[in-house]
């Protein structure tokens, strides 16, 4: 066999993408260049590597076991770079994060000056909703996942960032009582299934015995903001994402008894996990620089 590291990372892309076409758009390469690669790479296997059915692609279970040993390999290669970097002085590597998606206002400034400070650093964020980083957590795609409900049946280890705070929101216009919001004609707008956002707003309406008489659901937080700014609905959402709306009313946040719901931003890994050198890196800047990077950047968010 004659394969390359280049074919293995991009068949391992395709692999953790399920697409070719996003697997292109991760490795910054055309659509045809990675399906000849695949090609390539493929060839020197008797056994398929992936099938298309109903031209949706899939990975065979040879495939897989494929795909774990290129991880591997692909993370030792990423070992001796970093040794190699390291004689050198510099922090070097590829971390790869998985973020809930109303996490993109959170993680961003702990990573600011971590990235500046190892401008070697690359990072891959792929942000989606709660149960994908779930499964990325599962399956040990990502160094490092970012959840602001902290999955209870699997062993992680954790790093605690800071409060998620969720209040009711509705239009500027929307009554102030919640009694009449809940009678009025606006419907309740929910997240999509597998939202941690929605899970909280789940348990919420369960504790108070509501049910709404009409609902929307969108699939993220930001559309999800631009509906009840738009005065479609309300909902209840992380305050985190809000600031500037509130600042210019264009949002209100209704007083009700229980609110706001909190959790906590943390970062988390699979508890058996061996931290690649930047990761371990990120944690320990996080640790050191947590409290200053909480002052600097959500004083405003502590007085809600």
């Amino acid at each position: 066999m004659n394969y390359t590291l280049n074919q293995l990372r991009i068949f391992l892309s395709v692999v953790e993408t399920s697409s070719i076409t996003r697997a292109a758009a991760e490795l910054n390469l055309s659509q045809p260049a990675v399906s000849i690669q695949l090609r390539n790479f493929q060839d020197q296997f008797e056994i398929p590597l992936t099938e298309v059915i109903g031209r949706k692609l899939h990975v065979t279970q040879f495939g897989h076991e494929v795909a774990e040993s290129a991880r591997r390999i692909l993370q030792e290669v990423d070992q001796i770079q970093y040794k190699s970097s390291a004689f050198k002085g510099l922090m070097t590597g590829k971390l790869r994060l998985s973020v809930v998606s109303t996490g993109i206002y959170v993680m961003p400034f702990f990573l600011s000056s971590f990235v500046q400070k190892h401008p070697e650093v690359s990072i891959v964020m792929d942000v989606t909703n709660k149960q994908r980083v779930v499964n990325a957590l599962e399956a040990n795609e990502s160094d490092l996942c970012l959840v602001s409900i902290v999955p209870e049946k699997i062993s992680v280890g954790r790093l605690d960032l800071l409060p998620n705070k969720v209040y009711l929101v509705a239009p500027k216009h929307a009554p102030d009582s919640f009694k009449e919001l809940l009678s009025g004609p606006l419907p309740y707008i929910y997240r999509e299934e597998g939202s941690g956002t929605r899970q909280v707003m789940e348990g919420f309406l369960t504790l108070y015995e509501i049910t709404p008489n009409r609902t929307i659901v969108l699939s993220t937080n930001e559309a999800v903001k631009q509906a009840v700014v738009a005065g479609i609905g309300y909902s209840l959402m992380p305050i985190i994402g809000i600031r500037n709306q509130l600042v210019n009313e264009e949002l209100k946040i209704i007083p009700v008894r229980g609110l706001p719901i909190e959790t906590t931003w943390s970062l988390i890994w699979p508890s058996a996990k061996q931290h690649s050198p930047v990761a371990q890196a990120l944690i320990n800047y996080i640790n050191a620089e947590k409290e200053h990077i909480i002052n600097e950047n959500f004083g405003w968010y502590q007085s809600f």
